[in-house]
């Protein structure tokens, strides 16, 4: 077993003992694990409130007793199992599937163990093994989903360690703040994020599920790097010459539901989960419920920078759901069905990605808008395509740019007719220029490459909107520069009934139809965020950008 940085990152955040470079649990605990894995017959843990004083001994014999849980969590698993579920559905969880969730926490130390006997061999000359995987640190782990059920099964029970985690900026990952809410603050929502939790148990405890799953810290580096791209800065921006990708607008459906293979975004808190395992019932909350096993990278995944995302592969949908927020509730079970790749992760992506916090008038700031698309940018950037934006901006290619020629705006579209805005491209000496090189590299790579990894569009939708109070153009627009120069080959759009997003397919087709690239766009939003600031407008984006547009509004009034 490997005992070396991995482990010793981890070990402080984990109820385990290490002895002779082995994991154990202690011996009392084995006892009290062993007999709630025979039956409430033999451990008499038959109701909710009987459940946490289980829970406690636990905690005590890990000599967590100290860290104090969450105040009426006690009175909240008692709600839920002896209140909230019915009779049927209680007996069958303290007879059947509480004892094969105890069954699994015995098997914790055996796992990790085979974990870190793997964990070198997975990906040549990538360590995957599960370790804190700290602030502008690159990397990623590869757990199997048997040891996510035993993680997750820590959480039910609250047996990780509280006190050390606001020090690394790790988020909770403990259960009792949630089932607390459940009591103190009753609201239905509440009780069907943990119905999802417990269907998501009982489903695990029927037949575990094969396979993995990745967590991967993506850090687009403050320095260039060698073999990375860095963080881009304005004029990176601003002279690309990237075409604008395909745009499909969705006014239906959700992000999760949809069919094609595709990079899902999580409108993340900074902490990834969120609110998760707390009120919170927005989209991550969401979507971190129905699927249970996005929650282990709480553990060790501490919050994300500017320049840092968090993208998982692999996490199963467990949960069939309706309404949002308060209107949030557990409809059933789901079955998916998706293949899995080499690495037997099923072919789930979704890339958490946090955006700025009721920013207000300043989201029209440059540093604001580069910190959002660099952002947005990290999450969408597929590192096997690196050499396609260093090849771009190479020396030899960004000095055929004319020093500080100006975008001239003065005649934009104020009939529609605008072609193409002039380009900050404009200059480019005779011969391939660097927007040739990159479109033949980029088709050449579509059309001959066997890893559909190339064909892996953005599914997305109001980022960083709605609660987080950013202006639903400006944040579509900067998605979709994203991910064009990032290489994805389609953004598909799920409006959820914005009404600033009504002109949307208009909007996006207008601008594909005149073959604008990365830089032209992102050079109108700097000048309309500009005259935003200065108080020269007060219309959304897309009316400055195709004045016509309002007039069309008005007319089907």
């Amino acid at each position: 077993m490997d005992t070396r940085e991995d482990l010793k990152s981890i070990l402080p955040f984990l109820p385990l003992v290490l002895r002779s470079s082995s994991l154990f649990w202690p011996c009392q605990v084995v006892e009290a694990i062993k007999a709630l894995s025979r039956g409430p017959e033999h451990s008499r843990v038959d109701s909710g409130e009987v459940l946490f004083l289980a829970i406690s001994d636990l905690r005590e014999s890990l000599g967590l007793s100290s860290e104090r849980l969450a105040v009426s969590a006690a009175e909240g698993y008692a709600l839920f199992f002896d209140e909230l579920m019915s009779r049927v559905e209680s007996r069958k969880w303290f007879s059947k599937v509480l004892p094969s969730l105890a069954a699994m926490l015995l098997r914790l130390p055996s796992l990790l163990e085979i974990h870190y006997q793997k964990a070198d061999y997975l990906l040549s000359g990538i360590k995957t093994g599960l370790r804190i995987v700290g602030p502008q640190e690159a990397g990623i782990v590869l757990l199997s989903r048997e040891l996510i059920g035993a993680v997750l099964t820590c959480s039910f029970f609250c047996l990780f360690p509280i006190n050390n985690r606001d020090a690394k900026h790790l988020p909770g990952i403990n259960l009792d703040h949630l089932f607390a809410s459940v009591y103190t603050d009753y609201n239905q929502n509440q009780e069907h994020k943990i119905k999802c939790l417990i269907h998501y148990f009982e489903r695990i405890s029927t037949c575990m599920p094969a396979g993995c799953v990745s967590f991967e810290r993506k850090v687009l580096f403050w320095k260039p790097v060698h073999s990375s791209v860095s963080y881009p800065n304005t004029d990176f921006w601003s002279k690309s010459v990237v075409p604008l990708c395909h745009f499909e607008v969705s006014h239906s459906g959700l992000i999760e539901d949809q069919l094609c293979e595709s990079l899902e975004v999580d409108f993340a808190n900074k902490y990834i989960g969120g609110g998760a395992l707390h009120r919170g019932c927005i989209q991550e909350e969401i979507r971190f419920m129905i699927s249970p096993e996005l929650i282990v990278g709480m553990l060790f995944l501490p919050s994300m920078a500017d320049n840092e995302a968090i993208e998982i592969v692999g996490a199963e949908r467990f949960s069939n759901y309706t309404g949002y927020a308060s209107s949030f509730r557990f409809v059933g079970d789901y079955v998916g069905g998706k293949p899995v790749d080499f690495m037997g992760r099923q072919k789930t992506r979704i890339v958490a990605i946090d955006a700025l916090f009721n920013p207000k008038f300043r989201q029209y700031k440059p540093a604001c808008l580069l910190r959002e698309i660099n952002k947005a940018f990290c999450g969408f950037f597929d590192q096997s395509k690196q050499h396609l934006n260093q090849e771009i901006f190479r020396p030899e290619a960004s000095c055929r740019y004319k020093v500080g020629q100006d975008v001239e705006i003065s005649n934009r579209a104020e009939s529609g007719k605008m072609d193409k805005p002039p380009s900050s491209t404009e200059g480019l000496d005779d011969g391939a220029s660097a927007a040739e090189l990159i479109n033949k590299s980029h088709i050449g790579q579509s059309r001959q490459a066997k890893d559909s990894q190339n064909d892996i569009g953005i599914v997305t939708g109001n980022w960083g909107c709605g609660a987080f109070g950013g202006d639903p153009e400006l944040k579509t627009t900067i998605q979709w520069l994203a991910a064009s120069q990032a290489f994805r080959p389609f953004i598909l759009y799920c409006t959820f009934g914005e009404k600033a997003l009504r002109n949307l397919e208009q909007v996006t087709q207008w601008i594909v139809s005149h073959e604008w690239t990365v830089g032209d766009l992102w050079n109108m939003l700097s000048e309309y965020s500009s005259k935003r600031l200065k108080g020269e407008t007060d219309t959304g984006f897309f009316t400055w950008l195709l004045p016509f547009l309002s007039t069309e509004n008005c007319k089907s009034v």
